[in-house]
């Protein structure tokens, strides 16, 4: 046997040891993060509140007693001149000021607002995780020429940060015109430097450690360093990130609504157009607000319980 083949051979061999090591590493640390999940209250009561905003989400337009477009009840809002019907027996949530069945699109509304809040958020995710992974690899083993790209890419990032993400957010929906789809847009991009620079960041501390070292000096390349190793180890702080900007992407949209920057189609019920149309008459009719704003918080309060739960438990300072 040459030198060369026992060589290469030594060095498949310590690369395979080095992946297994890893691999092993990497999997106790999500059993071990998942351990300190079941055990926190926290994360227990923002899973539970998830799970119920997903479930009424997918099953409330079945669940719905009435159908929510429907003015049923017009004649006895106009016959009452107007004032808010309460809670009743066939309407457990009262009527709004077209006699709609409340509780019935407040239901099926969750299905719209989970769709804006996903959508935006994965919007922000995918494109903000592709900016930072291109600027971290270019700052982490690019050399001069990837340092300069990395400067372009966090230049525009820092500008994008400079500005008030509910003022972005409207002036995009402006340019692009009242739509849910504007809404879901506007919101994921102001996501996008979130993303970007926590990737960025945690994909440079990565690049230093002795792992990578030792890929480089076998002689690995750098793509595939940047794509086998330093990206899966990467993305905790992310995916972290990603729990917690689903209760923003909500807020902003439910935002956005509320300044008629929604749906169009005031017919088709969201929780944030519903808390934009109640706004009106919240002087005789306050619960027409209360019950779309106090799922909104709820909601929000639920992803950011098990967002601040999950980042606990991936904390390495944290972890014994």
């Amino acid at each position: 046997m040459s030198l060369a083949t026992t060589k290469t051979s030594k060095i498949d061999r310590l690369a395979e040891l080095t992946a297994k090591k890893e691999t092993s590493s990497g999997a106790s640390l999500w059993r071990e993060a998942f351990r300190r999940l079941r055990g926190s209250k926290m994360a227990i009561i923002g899973a539970v509140v998830i799970a119920a905003f997903v479930v009424v989400a997918i099953v409330g337009p079945w669940l719905a007693p009435y159908s929510p477009t429907a003015q049923t009840w017009r004649g006895e809002v106009l016959a009452n001149q107007g004032e808010f019907v309460g809670a009743r027996g066939e309407n457990w949530f009262g009527l709004d000021h077209l006699g709609r069945d409340m509780f019935s699109r407040m239901l099926v509304g969750a299905r719209q607002t989970l769709l804006v809040g996903v959508v935006s958020m994965l919007i922000g995710l995918v494109l903000g995780a592709l900016v930072g992974a291109v600027s971290g690899a270019a700052a982490t083993l690019g050399g001069r020429a990837g340092q300069r790209l990395d400067d372009v890419v966090m230049r525009v990032t820092d500008i994008m940060l400079a500005l008030p993400s509910l003022l972005l957010a409207v002036s995009i929906a402006a340019v692009l015109g009242q739509s849910l789809t504007t809404v879901m847009i506007a919101v994921g991009v102001v996501q996008i430097p979130i993303f970007a620079r926590l990737l960025r960041g945690s994909m440079l501390a990565q690049g230093g450690k002795d792992y990578v070292l030792a890929a480089r000096s076998l002689g690995i390349r750098k793509r595939r360093i940047v794509l086998t190793q330093i990206m899966p180890n990467s993305l905790s702080p992310v995916i972290v990130q990603a729990t917690l900007s689903l209760a923003t992407a909500i807020i902003e949209a439910a935002a956005l609504s509320y300044l008629g920057l929604g749906n169009p189609d005031p017919a088709i019920p969201e929780w944030g157009v519903m808390l934009s149309q109640a706004q009106r008459f919240f002087d005789n009719a306050p619960m027409m607000s209360m019950y779309p704003a106090v799922a909104i918080i709820i909601t929000a309060l639920g992803f950011t319980l098990l967002g601040e739960a999950m980042r606990e438990a991936l904390d390495p300072k944290l972890r014994g």
